[in-house]
Formats: structure tokens, C-alpha cells, sequence
């Protein structure tokens, strides 16, 4: 199969507008593609299709998919670049109805940013079915010509990366334990020389004295990991590295604050923060970026049972602070604040961490954007800078003292693992909690609860866990590689 391109045209005439793919395409069948696009009635909207069979015989089947205009590039509304969007949008699409009609492999158009293309193609055509004896045919997308091969294995790359994430957090809980995470991602790093992976036992999580993370883990019999990276890519191995640090969760049931059984089961995405992390650690070392980043996931199921978590106990996270827990369901902050004491250990140049923490952020963004919150203009301008070109958007949300100081005014401890007013701004009074165990100038916390799951929104997604917002940390990380900044 092939997938062309083909723009909006910006007269009323209606002549379709190739790309060069399309044109060179159109030349060697002597102008029938052209005429038979004018045939089929008005020109082709964006993320439209057409499917012409039997043109030429290296293609039996030809999908030309509209693109929008032609010199769409940043919109300022939108957050995001629309023509690298328009472009992964259309290829997906145009990829998907090769997959229908059974043809193993598709040649797709470059569209003039073949990164953008390869995105569009490897995230669309992904899907679970690892468990399902039906499953869809396998395409394998490829490049259509050779002119841009670099920038198609980049994205390539960068889509495999967000798929692994998407993978994680599809698999039933019972098959992604807290081991059998941390073993999938040594698996994946294992062929890097300069990753090393270390799996740390519950005995090592006591000796460190994380009191907040086990507290939460002893609900349940699945033991706790504490997963631990480092990818040594700067040319000097004792830079300061980037440390990532994501909630990994791989079953929420609420614990004793149980949570409503309708959509408990998308709970076995909880560890996505971790699934993100890991996964742009994975494609850093792929794309080889010249940095040191350190990825740490404290990963464990939340379960009621007689040894779990009672609402008003105290725990004493690895700094000494003591963690009042009034609802066993705020458990992903309790993981994170340990996670977080233990990531200053290694003078970083900047931390961020990724949980779907807070139903309140989807209430305040859906799955619109991840929400950031950071104290440090530098870090936010990276981010945003990133998710304008990966088009996996980040937004900015406040850090105020107002937030504080609903966690702190606590009857019995020195924090409380909810904000006093319960649901007023409940995703930022969780961020003013992660901050109460964060001394670092450099930290940013981003909240992916809203974007943990994909229905139609993202049009190269398929419905399903979306993996979000990986792509983003790789742009970021990669950004990161070529800025002086220490």
C-alpha cells in the first residue's frame, strides 16, 4: 500500500495540491491520480481519505489523505505546530485503512517532515492484543523514498517509545506487577553498554527508610520495587544528570477510601507516570542523547486488606516529615514524596516527576494537556517549548502558598496527604504537597491524570491508553542535551 498526501488547496478551483511525493507518484502514472481526485467530486478535507486500487502495480492500493493547508506551522492558540499535528493525523488515518484491507505492508509519504509522518504512522496502527486470538493484521509502515530516512527513524523511534508506555499501562494489572514492570524495562535496556538498571527489594526501601512508600505497599502481597536507572549519555559520566521520577502504581484500588467500582479496572494505568518515565528513558538511550538522566519509579499495587493504610494514621516519609493519611486514595503523593527525598541525592540539574495523581486535573483540563507545576520559569519554558513540537500539549499551573497551607494546617502530623477544603483545587493542593519534600531550584511535578486514557480526542491514537505525555520528556531531555544551562 502507499499513503500520499495531499493539501487543501487555497484557491476555490479546486485542484489538488500534491506534495512532492504525490506529485512525482502522479507523474509516473502519467496524471491519473490528479484527475481521478477531480473526478471524485469536492477537493479532500484535512484528515479525509480517498482509496484508489489497481494505479500501478507496486501499489495495488493507494490512500491519499487530505493534510489541511499547506503552510500551517505554530499556532498560537493552539499551543501546538498544526502542520506536524495535521501531518500525523492524515498519515494515521491513511495507515489504518491499509491495515483494513489486509496489505502487511504500507510506503508512507514524508509529507515534507518525515519525523512527523513516522509518528503519526507507529502510533496509529498500535494497538493491545497481546491476550486476544483475534487480533488485527500487522502493517509495517515505511518510508516512501529515501530523502529523509534520518528524520523517519527519529520518529520511529520516538513513537516506539510512547507505545512501550501505552503497552505498560494496557496490560492487566496481573500481568504488569511491580516486578514484572521493573523486568520489562531491564529487558529493554539491557542491549545499552551505558544503562545500568537496578531492581531494589522491599529490604532495600526500609533501609532508605521510606516509610510514606511502604506504607502504602503493606496493603497489599504483591512486594514493593523501587526501580532505579541510570543512562550515562554525556561524555562526561559525572554531569549532572536530569532525574525523572514517576508514580508507579500498577493497581489503585483506593485501599480502605475504596473507589467506586464502575472504571476501577482503567486503575491498572495508575502506574503511567512511571510507564512515561521509563519509556523516555528507553528512547533516550536509543537516540543515543548526549546527557545523563536517572529514572526512578517506586512501584507497588494500593489494597485494602488487614494490614493496609487506615485513614488518620501517621507514616514518616525519608525526611522525617510525618504524613497524616485522612484518604488512603491520595496514595500516589505518599510514593512520590519518598521518591522524591531520595532523587536529591544526586545533585541533579533539574527533577521532574509524572503521576496521574488527582482526578481534579482531569476535571480542570481533560485530556487537553498535562498540567505542570514548577518552580522554575527555566524548566516550564523547556516543557513548553517541547510539547508545542511533539503537539502532546503542557499547561502551566499555580504553585501559591494559598495551596500550602491547606496541607499544613494538620490536627496530628506535619502534613496532611489531603488539602482541608477536600475538593477545592485539588490537583494543586496535591503539587503543594509533593512540595513540601522538594528542596531542589530545578523541580517540576506533572499531573497526567487527564491524559492517561485516549477515546477520540488524539486522532492518531486508537482509543485506549494513550502514554502521554512521553514524547514530550524525550523533546525535553533532548533540548535539555544541547542547553548549556547547569
Amino acid at each position: 500500500g502507499l499513503v500520499l498526501g495531499v493539501y487543501s488547496s487555497e484557491k476555490d478551483d479546486g485542484a489538488a495540491q500534491f506534495t512532492s511525493a504525490g506529485d512525482a507518484f502522479d507523474r509516473l502514472i502519467s496524471g491519473k491520480l490528479r484527475e481521478l481526485l477531480s473526478l471524485c467530486g469536492p477537493p479532500l478535507k484535512k484528515g479525509k481519505t480517498r482509496i484508489f486500487h489497481g494505479l500501478h502495480q507496486d501499489f495495488p492500493s493507494v490512500v491519499v489523505v487530505g493534510l489541511g493547508k499547506k503552510n500551517a506551522g505554530v499556532n498560537d492558540q493552539e499551543n501546538w505546530n498544526e502542520g506536524k499535528e495535521n501531518i500525523r493525523a492524515a498519515v494515521a488515518v491513511g495507515c489504518r485503512q491499509i491495515q483494513d484491507l489486509e496489505i502487511p505492508c504500507v510506503e508512507v509519504d514524508p509529507c515534507g517532515d518525515a519525523q512527523s509522518a513516522a509518528e503519526g504512522a507507529v502510533l496509529g496502527l498500535h494497538e493491545y492484543n497481546e491476550l486476544k486470538q483475534k487480533k488485527k493484521p500487522i502493517v509495517t509502515p515505511q518510508l516512501h523514498g529515501s530523502a529523509e530516512s534520518e528524520a523517519w527513524q527519529k520518529g520511529v523511534i520516538y513513537a516506539e517509545g510512547q507505545n512501550l508506555a501505552r503497552y505498560l499501562m494496557e496490560a492487566p494489572a496481573n500481568y504488569i506487577t511491580p516486578i514484572k514492570f521493573a523486568e520489562h524495562i531491564e529487558q529493554k535496556l539491557r542491549s545499552f553498554s551505558n544503562v545500568k538498571v537496578h531492581i531494589r527489594p522491599e529490604s532495600w526501601i526500609m533501609t532508605e527508610q521510606m516509610g510514606a512508600f511502604l506504607s502504602v505497599a503493606k496493603g497489599s502481597t504483591e512486594p514493593p520495587i523501587f526501580l532505579e536507572i541510570h543512562y550515562l549519555g554525556a561524555a562526561n559520566t559525572n554531569d549532572s544528570p536530569l532525574v525523572f521520577v514517576g508514580k508507579g502504581v500498577t493497581f489503585d484500588s483506593g485501599g480502605i477510601s475504596l473507589k467506586p467500582s464502575s472504571g476501577m479496572d482503567a486503575m491498572r494505568a495508575d502506574m503511567g507516570g512511571a510507564a512515561t518515565i521509563c519509556s523516555a528513558i528507553v528512547t533516550a538511550a536509543a537516540l543515543n542523547l548526549p546527557l545523563n538522566i536517572i529514572g526512578l519509579a517506586p512501584l507497588c499495587e494500593n489494597m485494602p486488606s488487614g494490614k493496609a493504610n487506615k485513614p488518620g494514621d501517621v507514616v514518616r516519609a525519608k525526611n522525617g516529615k510525618t504524613i497524616q493519611v485522612d484518604n488512603t486514595d491520595a496514595e500516589g503523593r505518599l510514593l512520590l514524596a519518598d521518591a522524591l527525598c531520595y532523587a536529591h541525592n544526586f545533585n541533579a540539574r533539574a527533577i521532574v516527576n509524572a503521576a496521574t495523581l488527582t482526578g481534579a486535573m482531569d476535571v480542570a483540563l481533560g485530556s487537553a494537556a498535562t498540567g505542570v507545576f514548577t518552580n522554575s520559569s527555566w524548566l516550564w519554558t523547556h516543557l513548553y517549548e517541547a510539547s508545542i513540537l511533539t503537539g502532546d500539549r503542557v499547561w502551566r499551573m499555580p504553585l501559591f502558598e494559598h495551596y500550602t497551607k491547606q496541607v499544613t494546617d494538620c490536627p496530628l502530623a506535619d502534613v496532611s496527604n489531603i488539602g482541608k477544603y477536600s475538593r477545592a483545587g485539588g490537583a494543586c493542593t496535591a503539587a503543594a504537597f509533593l512540595k513540601e519534600f522538594v528542596t531542589a531550584s530545578h523541580w517540576a511535578h506533572l499531573d497526567i491524570a487527564g491524559v492517561m486514557s485516549n477515546k477520540d480526542e488524539v486522532p492518531y491514537l486508537r482509543k485506549g491508553m494513550a502514554g502521554r505525555p512521553t514524547r514530550t520528556l524525550v523533546e525535553f531531555a533532548a533540548r535539555l542535551s544541547h542547553d548549556g544551562h547547569n
